[in-house]
This record gives C-alpha cells, sequence and structure tokens, in this order.
C-alpha cells in the first residue's frame, strides 16, 4: 500500500481490521498491548481479535449499528482498545471521552453525539447513573470493573463472535473527538477511517523509520485525546509494535521513567510538559530510547538539548490539531531546520501560510497556518455543525487559527493563536466550557477565562470574574476552581481567579479576552 512516503488511501479501509485482524491472521500470538496496570499483562493480536469479536457481538444485539456512536469513557487499558475495534467492525462511530471529565462536560458530549452505548469502569458508570435521565440516546452502559452497569468482561465471555466484521469505505465516520473552541460549546470533530494513514507519515519520519525490531511504545497522553490515541496507540498496533498501557491518574516523571526502563520501551509521544517535568527528574541508567516525538507547544532550545545529551536521541517536533493532524515534521537528524522552526510539511501534505485573503503570502511574511483540502488526516466535518466547518475554510484552505510564517526553504514557525484557546500542558482548552460553569454559581455575575504564560505549562488559565453586589470574596475562588474541576474536568480547572469589577467589552458586548491577558 506504500512506496516511500507516496501513500495511497484505498477504497475500502477499516481501522479495526489494520490495526488487529491483520495481524491476528498473520500472527495472531504477537504481543499487541502489554498492561502495566496488571502486572505487564501481555495482550496478543489474537486475543484483541477474539474480545473484539465478541463485543462487537453484545453492541449489535443492544442496537448498534452503522453510524451510531460508541462512547469510550475508560483511562489506557486494552479494554479501550477492544471497545475501538467492536465498534469500527459494526460501522459504528468511536466517541473517546476523557477520565477525568465531569457530569457537564460527559452530558454536553452524549447528547450532542447521541451516544447509544458507553463503555466504562465503575467510576464512570457511577457518573453516568446520575446523568441518565437526561440523556434519552443513551441505552446501555458497560462497565469493565463493576458499578450501576453491565458487566463488560462477562458479557464479552459468553457473546458468540461476530459473524462478520462489516466492509467499510474509506471515507466512512469513524471516530469523534470533541475540541475546545473560543466561542460556543465544544465541537464534535468527525474523522473517516483513513485519517489513521494520514498519520503514517509522519510517524515513520519522527520515529526514524517505524517499525525496527525490538520497537515498543507508550506515551502518558490519555488515548481519549488525538496525540495518545493517534501519534502512538493505534500507529503502533497497525505496525505490530507492542504497544505500553498505563493508568496514570496524574502524571509522575519518576515513575514514568521507571516504566520506560522496566518495560525496554523504546519510542515515545512525550507532550512538551511531561518532557519537562522528567527533565527535573534523573535518567534511569538502563533507559535506552530510540525515538521521542512531542507536539502541541514549542519545546525550545534548551529542552532539544537535554534531549540529545539525557536521552541519546534527538527529540522530533510535530504540529497539527484535532482537525488535521500531524501536518508539519522536523527531525534533527533528516532536516537542518532554523532555531525555533517547528519543521517541514509532512509528505502528502500541502501546507502554506495564507493571508486574510485566502491566499498563500509569500516567504517570511507573517499569516495563518493552513493546510490544502484532501489530506488524509483531515476532519471530515463538525458532528452537526455545517456552517462552523465552512467557516473552518478559505477555499481549498482549512484555516488553523494558528499565526506562523514559512521561510523560503520551506520551515515552519509558530508565532502564536489568532484566537482565545489557551495551550495549557499540552491541552488545547477553550475559554466556554470554563465561563459557563462559573457563571454557574450564584455569586458571579460575568466571567472571562485566559491564558497566562508559565515556563511549565506554556499557559495557566487564569479566570476573571465579576460578583453580585454584596457577594462575600473571602474563600470564593478556591470554591470556583474546585466548582470547575468536579463539573468540567481538573485539566481545565483555573489556577487562579482575579475579581474584577468589569470586564473589557467590544461595542458589541463581546468580551475582550485579549485585554485581559495583557493585565
Amino acid at each position: 500500500m506504500r512506496a516511500g512516503f507516496r501513500w495511497t488511501i484505498p477504497e475500502r479501509f477499516n481501522i479495526a481490521r489494520a490495526c488487529c485482524d491483520d495481524w491476528a491472521e498473520r500472527d495472531p500470538g504477537r504481543v499487541a498491548v502489554i498492561d502495566a496496570s496488571d502486572g505487564d499483562r501481555e495482550w496478543s493480536y489474537g486475543a484483541l481479535r477474539d474480545a473484539s469479536d465478541r463485543l462487537a457481538s453484545v453492541m449489535a444485539a443492544s442496537g448498534v449499528g452503522k453510524g451510531d456512536r460508541v462512547a469510550v469513557l475508560l483511562a489506557q487499558s486494552p479494554a479501550v482498545l477492544v471497545a475501538h475495534f467492536a465498534a469500527m467492525k459494526l460501522g459504528a462511530i468511536v466517541l473517546p471521552l476523557f477520565t477525568l471529565f465531569g457530569p457537564d462536560a460527559l452530558e454536553y458530549r452524549l447528547a450532542d453525539s447521541g451516544a447509544r452505548l458507553v463503555v466504562t469502569d465503575a467510576e464512570g458508570a457511577v457518573k453516568l447513573a446520575a446523568l441518565r435521565d437526561r440523556l434519552p440516546d443513551l441505552a446501555h452502559v458497560l462497565s469493565a470493573d463493576g458499578g450501576p452497569a453491565r458487566d463488560l468482561w462477562a458479557e464479552i465471555a459468553v457473546a458468540p463472535p461476530i459473524a462478520a466484521a462489516r466492509d467499510t469505505l474509506a471515507e466512512d465516520p469513524a471516530v469523534l473527538i470533541y475540541t475546545s473552541g473560543t466561542t460556543g460549546p465544544p465541537k464534535g470533530a468527525l474523522h473517516a477511517h483513513r485519517f489513521l494513514i494520514g498519520h503514517l507519515p509522519s510517524i515513520e519520519l519522527h520515529h526514524r523509520g517505524f517499525p525496527q525490531p525490538g520497537d515498543c511504545g507508550w506515551t502518558p497522553a490519555d488515548w481519549a485525546w488525538i496525540g495518545g490515541l493517534m501519534d502512538m496507540a493505534m500507529p503502533c498496533l497497525y505496525y505490530g509494535v507492542p504497544l505500553v498501557a498505563c493508568r496514570m491518574r496524574k502524571f509522575d516523571a519518576a515513575e514514568a521513567w521507571a516504566l520506560i526502563e522496566r518495560l525496554n520501551v523504546r519510542n515515545l509521544f512525550l507532550p512538551p510538559t511531561a518532557l519537562k517535568l522528567m527533565r527535573q527528574t534523573s535518567v534511569p541508567p538502563g533507559v535506552r530510547l530510540r525515538s521521542v516525538g512531542s507536539g502541541g507547544e514549542s519545546l525550545g532550545a534548551d529542552l532539544l538539548d537535554w534531549g540529545r545529551q539525557a536521552l541519546g536521541v534527538g527529540i522530533c517536533e510535530f504540529y497539527g490539531q484535532t482537525e488535521c493532524n500531524l501536518v508539519v515534521t522536523c527531525v534533527p537528524e533528516l532536516m537542518d531546520a532554523p532555531p525555533g522552526a517547528m519543521g517541514r510539511a509532512t509528505p502528502g501534505f500541502d501546507v502554506a501560510v495564507i493571508g486574510a485573503d485566502g491566499a498563500p503570502v509569500p516567504p517570511g511574511t507573517l499569516g495563518e497556518i493552513a493546510v490544502r483540502r484532501g489530506a488524509a488526516s483531515m476532519f471530515l466535518g463538525y458532528w452537526g455543525l455545517p456552517d462552523k466547518t465552512a467557516d473552518k475554510f478559505s477555499g481549498e484552505w482549512m484555516r488553523t487559527g494558528d499565526l506562523g510564517i514559512c521561510d523560503a526553504g520551506g520551515h515552519f514557525t509558530y508565532v502564536s493563536r489568532d484566537d482565545d484557546v489557551i495551550t495549557s500542558a499540552g491541552y488545547r482548552i477553550g475559554p466556554t466550557e470554563i465561563e459557563n460553569c462559573l457563571m454557574g454559581h450564584p455569586d458571579v455575575v460575568m466571567a472571562a477565562v485566559v491564558g497566562e504564560p508559565d515556563p511549565v505549562r506554556t499557559e495557566i488559565v487564569v479566570a476573571h470574574v465579576v460578583l453580585r453586589a454584596g457577594a462575600e470574596w473571602e474563600g470564593l475562588a478556591e470554591v470556583l476552581i474546585q466548582r470547575v474541576r468536579d463539573q468540567v474536568s481538573p485539566h481545565v480547572a483555573p489556577r487562579r481567579v482575579v475579581r474584577a469589577e468589569s470586564l473589557p467589552m467590544t461595542a458589541t458586548g463581546k468580551i475582550m479576552r485579549r485585554a485581559l491577558r495583557s493585565l
């Protein structure tokens, strides 16, 4: 299917077949997953196929069919992959959900997508039980370890394998990942099965000829996000590289290094914040890395130098977003990129810097980074939002919302966001969900959320709030922070809350977040 980096997309393609069943037919005993949270238990491709075939039967008997949404609310584990593959074998659409999401975030995504079935654990089942009466489309909840839900593994054990997986087209919807925006609630980016193929050229580049004998991959990034799922998990399985699954409730650098040394992990996707934290901990002598990829934020010269000296490898940077991932790649050994540049266009992608008129600008000119339609990893559109989808494009170019410069040699340099999205610890965080949660508190009249520079996280979330007359400020900041942690998610909770008498507004009544960032 490939010749060098000239990838072709077949008419018929299914991620579950490419990442599970094909290997199970060729080499059923081959190690697919090492579950570090279960005594380093190894799962073979044959075991993944058998479990997902049986779960597909369970889902089908529950009424799941082509185009239905199946949510997966689980931390890194083989059960995540079994659920993904089972849904895909039915032609259903997988909705990955972050386990730290609170009730507001879960309810919105499940209701907006119309998810019919959720695969989760006991903790997730308890969260969902409190929401079921507000989710009329949600008919079934399966749990991997108890709680108020059906028993996932018990039902898999007694179910027959599905007779035959659905024959899907490469353009058929496969995965729905919600991404935060600056206005309105999160939008669901709908991806086709082909988007796996779109990730492979960069994967092969930044992992230096992936796969090589002895390769073993891991990322601390949750598989609910496109980085964890598509920059490591699915490509490992596609290439037959053992994938380490580890449920880290909170990232711990020393624990990460111990895991890497114990399981002889050689290939990593590490978000910049993880790298910065791992830099502060000694690298164990048994660590033997072959490749490290990172993306989401600029690393800087110091961190790159540390990687070469302490890890013995050049850290490869790459760039993309949920709507179209891994479009720019930098491999130190292959590319002599200028300092600060994030790389060149990944083979198979047409990337440019465009102006307000939608036309490419001359080299060295500041503009918006854009990707031409037709890229294999480009989304099909925003779920149920054709107008928002249309707004994402200018003619043949998909706008990223990121400002940058491209030099005459084709090297792209990121400059800033063109909107109010906050980049923190590898996450892109939209302000709207947080602001709505804050304004749900009876003492908050108005709220605006912005990013503030931070040396470790790139930015931290800062909330500016206007209170009702007579409200007591003492202790309220801590209450508001906890409210966001509980209702939305800990990873978006403000690190600081600022009391304001008023917020800067435009003539049309919109909050000027840029003015707050300059305070």
